[in-house]
């Protein structure tokens, strides 16, 4: 996983934006790594991680399956059980 200098130093190659989520494809000209920056508008939370370039378009259409395969994703908080 990358860090801030990052993202500083990165072009965002492609963007998109749904539910309060943003997806952003990341591309380092000096160093030719790509990563996939998720935002949550609601929670502010940011995670931003390195993929590779031959499966970055993938990661930018499934981001959340390459995160979890990472383990970059929190357990879900527990539901109380809904009984009707």
């Amino acid at each position: 996983m990358q860090t801030t200098a990052f993202i500083s130093n990165a072009l965002e190659l492609d963007r998109r934006e749904g539910d309060g989520i943003v997806v952003s494809l990341l591309w380092d000209k000096q160093t030719d790594a790509t990563a996939i920056a998720l935002y949550d508008e609601r929670s502010a939370d940011q995670i931003t991680f390195e993929v590779p370039a031959g499966r970055a378009l993938d990661a930018f259409h499934h981001p959340y399956v390459y995160a979890d395969q990472l383990d970059l994703l929190a357990a879900p908080e527990p539901r109380e059980p809904v009984y009707t």
